[in-house]
């Protein structure tokens, strides 16, 4: 083979070598891009199973509540020693912590006037990882127990938890909205 031959057949094998090169890593950066793309979309999907089912345990614990049936808020609790539920109480705003005091404190508030009515539209849900989340919603209590015989604006904080595949509440705050921040509201 002549050396003239020879450098041409070179320069043929590196220049389809580097076709090759750039398909392949044009085939890899596509199948990249496709599992991203991909594995947005299936988080995005469970996302939303798990927004779903978050509303939906949301709407489960109020009708529960509403209706007084402490054993089936008591089923949506983390069975947990950091459980919390932070109310007003005779002696003034206090913790109960664990799902056993938590489930006794509702009892307690189930023996007089109790109601939750949320406005299901201001619910915000964010996820602090795949497996717990935070709701927002506001609310209207009226809880007798607590001093609240009027129903009263709140603004209502529950933390759940996924376990064993379920959400669970281990934490509801109602944060009391005071009175001249509803009336600044209504101004606007």
């Amino acid at each position: 083979m002549l050396k003239s031959q020879s450098t041409a057949h070179s320069k043929v094998r590196h220049a389809s070598t580097g076709v090759v090169a750039k398909v392949a890593s044009s085939v890899l950066l596509i199948g990249c891009l496709n599992g991203l793309f991909l594995s947005k979309l299936i988080a995005q999907d469970l996302r939303s199973d798990n927004t779903n089912a978050l509303r939906k345990e949301f709407r489960n614990l109020i009708d529960a509540e509403n209706r007084h049936d402490l054993t089936s808020v008591q089923a949506l609790l983390l069975d947990s020693e950091s459980t919390l539920f932070v109310a007003k109480s005779p002696d003034g705003w206090k913790g109960y912590w664990g799902k056993a005091d938590v489930t006794n404190h509702f009892g307690e508030l189930y023996k007089k006037p109790f109601h939750i009515d949320p406005e299901y539209a201001t619910e915000k849900i964010v996820f602090l990882t795949p497996d717990v989340a935070e709701t927002y919603v506001n609310v209207k209590i009226k809880a007798d127990y607590g001093g609240f015989v009027e129903p009263s604006p709140f603004v209502m904080v529950l933390l759940w938890v996924k376990s064993s595949g379920v959400w669970k509440m281990a934490t509801d705050i109602p944060i009391p909205i005071p009175p001249e921040a509803t009336r600044q509201g209504a101004r606007k």
